[in-house]
């Protein structure tokens, strides 16, 4: 069985130091907003090149806490992607704006520039680009148009967490920006986890307030907040993980060209690198017309292979009614034609050259 990502053997690297500060926490017993998740949160922010990084319970949770403490809310309307899993476009309805959902690029799978000029309104408030699948979206047009019409820009950085544009890191352009810590991301905990960042401490203040209850002070609260802090044994886990992200993701681009390398010659599109920003490909997202054949003969192998996202969020159930008679052929026709193939950091070789060799045969039978 060869899995979409291999944790245990990722954790097998970093056991050691894993256990060792498990052990410490135990002893200590400072499980919430410990000296973990504060050294975490100082350790995120310098490497990201950011004021702040704000531990919290989720990547929902930091998108959802970054709408809020930019003061978007009942009304206001903010562009992005219906190309992306829904935690995106929760956020914006949690906060009671809209989320208005424009096409994607063909080649970088996110929203564009055009398309985003295209869709404001005097509702407009805010645009949340997705840097889809670890491929940043480019965010100097997309910050000069939102300075040109006073715009906020919160970037949705679940899957990007070290990639760059113009050696700039995600998460350091907008106003606020949220990530994911979901195991599978690629700097991952045991479970859930979340950040958010920020420039401005005025924003901080108020994500730091909203994650603990609306309290700046314990047992004092000043406005209705959140459970959503970042867990200390997670924290553990990302401090470990942070110290060898740049080899992580270094790892990861190199499976991800060896696969783009040895495929060149069939007849399916492999992903695109637009060269502004570095990819750090979270998912490795191919496009084909035969997928549901090349899907099969991996799975009949026991290669994982997946499908992000089958159906996009404007045809969802939840939004078929707001979204009636929307139409993003472009992202239709993706959605209709991706599928994923195992990436991580211990991919080896021998196993993308087996893996693609079982995708070789379905188009030379």
């Amino acid at each position: 069985m060869i899995p979409m990502v291999n944790l245990q053997a990722q954790y097998a690297e970093i056991q050691d130091e894993i256990v060792g500060g498990f052990t410490e926490t135990l002893n200590n017993c400072a499980f919430i907003l410990g000296p973990n998740v504060q050294a975490f949160e100082k350790e995120a922010a310098a490497y990201l090149g950011v004021k702040h990084a704000i531990g919290c319970a989720s990547g929902t949770d930091a998108l959802h806490l970054a709408l809020l403490a930019e003061g978007i809310g009942a009304g206001d309307e903010v562009i992005t992607s219906a190309f992306t899993f829904i935690a995106t476009a929760e956020a914006i309805k949690y906060v009671g704006a809209k989320p208005v959902f424009v096409d994607i690029d063909p080649g970088t799978f996110n929203i564009t520039p055009e398309n985003i000029e295209k869709a404001i309104t005097a509702k407009t408030k805010a645009v949340m680009p997705v840097h889809l699948f670890g491929q940043p979206a480019d965010l100097p047009a997309i910050k000069a148009i939102c300075d040109k019409h006073g715009l906020k820009l919160i970037e949705d950085c679940a899957q990007s967490f070290g990639a760059t544009v113009y050696n700039k890191q995600t998460g350091s352009f907008g106003n606020a920006a949220g990530f994911s810590f979901f195991p599978s991301k690629n700097l991952g905990c045991f479970g859930d986890g979340g950040l958010v960042t920020t420039d401005s401490d005025a924003t901080a203040a108020k994500i730091k307030q909203y994650r603990n209850h609306g309290s700046d002070v314990r047992y004092y609260h000043d406005v209705i907040g959140y459970n959503s802090r970042l867990d200390e044994l997670q924290a553990v886990v990302l401090r470990a993980k942070l110290k060898r992200i740049d080899q992580y993701n270094s790892a990861r681009r190199h499976a991800a060209h060896l696969y783009s390398d040895l495929m060149a010659d069939l007849p399916l599109t492999t992903p695109y690198e637009d060269g502004i920003g570095v990819h750090v490909y979270h998912q490795y997202t191919l496009l084909s017309d035969r997928r549901d054949e090349v899907m099969a003969a991996l799975q009949a192998q026991k290669i994982g292979c997946a499908v992000y996202y089958p159906v996009p969020l404007h045809q969802q159930n939840v939004f078929k009614e707001e979204c009636a008679g929307l139409s993003l052929p472009v992202t239709e026709s993706v959605a209709a034609r991706c599928f994923s193939l195992p990436i991580c950091s211990n991919l080896s070789d021998d196993t993308v050259k087996q893996i693609v060799s079982v995708i070789r045969g379905v188009f030379q039978a």
